[in-house]
């Protein structure tokens, strides 16, 4: 990557803070046996904002961002500290009283290269659903066409519904993928590097819809990309080695860090 100068503002604006949370984790550290994988994390997640996770291969983003779903639950030796708290209702859900189903209801993810199931376009979108009992067919009509509508994607398969999902194009097949994970209405949605397997097109395109998804969902995104994290959120988060080193606005971030391990790596210097 080629070295590039920074920008600096003539005089550093205060550090601001997200004002209305819709989640934010407090001291999360997560261990896979012995293994410390994330070390005392405290982040926040602004309502109907991106957020971005940014920083080097293995530096913990999407252990991060997968602690929110508990999916780290399904391995062994897995261990969490700290508290993910959801709000308003400021529910911790890493609590041992919280099933982590209830959790997988409230939120919903997007995994790096599309994965539709071997199903129709219309049973991909359904199939949230139909898990939480909707068999009202008039209903599942109405959500689905709703959900493929706020994916960008309806005009280009209402008359392919009953269509595989898998023989759409790989940018169709992720919006397939984020239709899905949106029927249910879910509060948060996690996005682990969604456009690192598409052409540059097919990202402009997904770029595009998480802009104006951010109206209706909070947005908690991971991505390599740098400039995808400059284009489209509103807070970035860079860490490295498991550890967060800075949080802020997107834009002060990266133009005027705070710490010059920060700047390093967005100006290529780093490693």
């Amino acid at each position: 990557m080629d070295v590039m100068e920074l920008p600096r503002l003539e005089s550093p604006e205060d550090r601001v803070w997200p004002k209305l949370l819709k989640a934010e984790t407090r001291a999360l550290s997560f261990s896979y046996g012995h293994r410390l994988a994330l070390k005392n994390l405290s982040v926040p997640v602004e309502e109907y904002k991106i957020t971005a996770l940014i920083g080097p291969s293995g530096c913990g983003k999407s252990t991060f961002l997968r602690c929110f779903n508990r999916m780290h639950d399904l391995y062994p030796e897995t261990r969490y500290q700290g508290e993910i708290l959801l709000y308003p209702d400021n529910r911790n859900i890493l609590a041992r009283d919280v099933d982590p189903i209830e959790v997988r209801m409230r939120l919903a993810m997007v995994f790096q290269k599309p994965n539709p199931f071997p199903k129709s376009v219309y049973e991909n979108v359904a199939y949230g659903l139909k898990v939480r009992g909707v068999t009202d067919r008039r209903i599942l009509d109405e959500k689905v066409e709703q959900a493929l509508r706020s994916a960008a994607l309806w005009k280009e398969v209402k008359d392919r519904l009953s269509g595989l999902a898998t023989s759409l194009s790989g940018g169709q097949q992720q919006r397939v993928c984020i239709a899905r994970a949106l029927a249910t209405d879910p509060e948060l949605l996690l996005l682990d590097e969604p456009t690192s397997a598409l052409d540059p097109i097919a990202t402009a395109n997904i770029e595009e819809l998480l802009l104006d998804l951010k109206q209706r969902v909070t947005i908690l995104i991971v991505t390599h990309n740098m400039q995808q994290a400059a284009r489209v959120s509103d807070w970035t988060a860079f860490m490295y080695l498991g550890e967060l080193v800075e949080f802020g606005l997107t834009k002060q971030l990266f133009t005027n860090p705070s710490k010059k391990q920060t700047e390093d790596y967005i100006t290529g210097r780093f490693g």
